[in-house]
């Protein structure tokens, strides 16, 4: 466990997302699951930094940004343009993605280890630049906690086989990690959630949680722990953003010696407040413990 005073390196990319909506103009906000986690992590007031790349164009200065107006030092190779998706909203705005991506990232050291690495995502899978991610999570592993959340994209992950066996060995390399039970059905089609999160558990993390969108979220540890929590009831805006600001929530409940099942009621009520207004947008630590206290009285009523 982590201090929640500890820094946390984020690894992977940033993207570009054009939100399209039929009827409506094109609205572009700074994105990328990792970046989402870090500026996550930064609006709960826990040190981030972010190991990515950029492009010297209007979309990688708004991403910029974007993360340094909460405090997360970007770290940045610069490459010829900033990725981008054209994320497409249906009728309960969930997302659907079109991306244009790369990912280079070159190799790179660290001084010192941070107090907590992330992986996730195209950074984790796709080479040439996640060979360079998993040399640098193999070298500081033991040193500092390792979480990952594959957040699947079908489009870039190539052929299944090779996927699983990428993602299983991110899996292999981290204390905790997250999936969303769509994650979890393209890798291992016709499984149950449970048993795939059950298998993840024998490959070494300690904590394995599960989203399962209007159902809530789980979550199974290594010492025979399981825990569930519901949704939170609200409207929604659209979902983009919503698995990454569950998961900076879970990360720093857990950094704060949060026991399971309050950790996970954290987690799913930061995806709540993400879920209600547009685009990445997660939630203030003051918002998040406003909420909490709200759902706290409504229980007890």
């Amino acid at each position: 466990m982590t201090s929640p005073d500890s820094h946390v390196l984020v690894i992977g990319e940033c993207v570009a997302d054009i939100v399209r909506t039929d009827g409506a103009p094109d609205v572009v906000h700074p994105g990328g699951s990792p970046a989402n986690l870090a500026y996550g992590l930064a609006r709960l007031g826990r040190p981030a930094a972010l190991l990515t790349e950029l492009g010297a164009d209007d979309n990688g200065r708004l991403i910029r940004e974007h993360l340094e107006s909460v405090g997360v030092e970007v770290r940045a190779a610069e490459v010829a343009r900033t990725p981008s998706a054209v994320v497409r909203l249906d009728g309960q705005g969930r997302a659907r993605y079109t991306f244009d991506i790369g990912w280079t990232l070159p190799r790179t050291d660290l001084a010192t280890a941070p107090g907590a690495i992330h992986l996730g995502s195209i950074g984790a899978v796709t080479e040439p630049g996640a060979a360079s991610v998993l040399a640098l999570v193999e070298r500081w592993r033991g040193r500092a906690q390792v979480s990952y959340d594959p957040n699947v994209r079908p489009a870039l992950m190539g052929e299944r086989a090779e996927a699983v066996r990428r993602v299983e060995r991110c899996v292999a390399l981290s204390d905790l990690v997250k999936a969303s039970d769509e994650d979890l059905a393209w890798l291992y089609p016709g499984e149950p959630a449970e048993a795939a999160a059950e298998r993840w558990l024998t490959l070494g993390p300690a904590l394995v949680a599960v989203t399962l969108g209007a159902e809530g979220a789980f979550a199974l540890s290594s010492d025979g722990g399981r825990e569930q929590a519901p949704a939170v009831p609200v409207p929604v805006a659209d979902t983009v953003g919503a698995g990454d600001s569950f998961m900076a929530a879970l990360l720093h409940a857990r950094a704060c010696g949060t026991d399971l099942a309050g950790c996970l009621a954290q987690a799913v009520t930061a995806a709540a407040l993400t879920v209600s207004r547009p685009g990445a947008n997660p939630p203030s630590a003051a918002e998040l413990e406003a909420a909490l206290d709200c759902c706290s009285e409504a229980g007890a009523r």
